[in-house]
């Protein structure tokens, strides 16, 4: 029978999640749907507000968000709360965008495919409750690090520090750093960041071992491969379309780095673009980001992945 399970792409925010999530959805069965646990996720879209980047979503909070995640995965779209919220053209071009998702996903019958690197910490609910089937990407802890420092992007750790569950059951053992790290150490942030993130994911795959585990750059080197074996362990068809997308997205003639306008492009050399970090990133900082990270980083990079 045909797979109906929605599906998850979950993993740090610049770690491949929209490169992933884009190739999936080349499969015309499934629907793209963006980031709802975003800050600033749009209300048509999903109906829960949204107060932490990276909530952590269980049993004991889940009435705040299960009634919405099941409306969206029914393809309930909210256009009074949409309309309420419109301040530009583009809020009015993207509910346009967002309803026809909608509409086709309901019309067609297709599988909901969300794409949500804020969804991480929430991942075992989603699968339990949801019967999600989830994909969770790693990225290089320096490659993580440089995107960020490149983007100029600073991650404010008192969304983590304000969620006590959390906090009780997973991070309280880093407390002490998140408190001491300073607002503009994008660097320590990053590498802090991650070193929680992915130690969470190598717990918790120990704990799911259906959940699909991607590493960046191993698509990166062999994108049809590794989206071909990614397409049969989610069920998902993998036609001569979906190739063709694939090696569009990841083609020499695409740009080795995405310009600063274009963060969510998917259309890069991915080969060519694996060692940027080492040009974005200092010696110093390199070794930085690895030592802030040996906790979690060896479970995933060797030595020679740091050369």
């Amino acid at each position: 029978m045909e797979n109906k399970s929605p599906i998850l792409v979950a993993g740090a925010h610049r770690s491949g999640t929209t490169w992933v999530g884009r190739m999936l959805a080349a499969n015309p069965k499934t629907a793209y749907i963006s980031e709802p646990l975003n800050v600033l996720h749009r209300p048509g879209v999903f109906s829960a507000p949204v107060q932490h980047w990276y909530p952590y979503i269980t049993a004991e909070n889940e009435a705040q968000y299960l009634s919405a995640f099941r409306e969206l995965f029914n393809f309930n779209y909210h256009p009074f709360a949409e309309i309420k919220s419109i301040r530009s053209r583009k809020d009015l071009l993207r509910m346009g965008r967002d309803m026809s998702i909608f509409m086709r996903g309901k019309l067609r019958g297709q599988r909901v495919l969300l794409k949500d690197p804020f969804a991480l910490f929430s991942t075992p609910w989603f699968a339990q409750k949801l019967n999600c089937q989830v994909v969770i990407t790693v990225r290089h802890p320096a490659a993580f690090a440089s995107s960020l420092k490149r983007l100029n992007w600073p991650f404010d750790f008192s969304n983590l520090l304000g969620q006590p569950s959390l906090m009780r059951d997973h991070l309280e053992v880093d407390r002490a750093d998140m408190q001491s790290i300073q607002p503009d150490d994008i660097i320590g942030q990053a590498a802090l960041l991650w070193r929680m993130i992915y130690r969470f994911v190598h717990s918790t795959s120990n704990l799911f071992p259906q959940f699909n585990i991607v590493r960046h750059e191993d698509l990166s080197l062999d994108p049809v491969a590794g989206y071909q074996s990614l397409y049969g362990a989610l069920g998902l068809n993998f036609d001569e379309k979906v190739k063709d997308t694939i090696l569009n997205s990841s083609s020499s003639e695409n740009p080795t780095k995405l310009a600063k306008n274009k963060t969510y492009s998917v259309k890069l050399d991915s080969r060519a673009a694996l060692d940027n970090w080492k040009k974005i990133l200092t010696a110093e900082e390199i070794t930085r980001v690895r030592n802030l990270t040996e906790g979690a980083s060896h479970l995933f990079y060797s030595d020679e992945e740091w050369k």
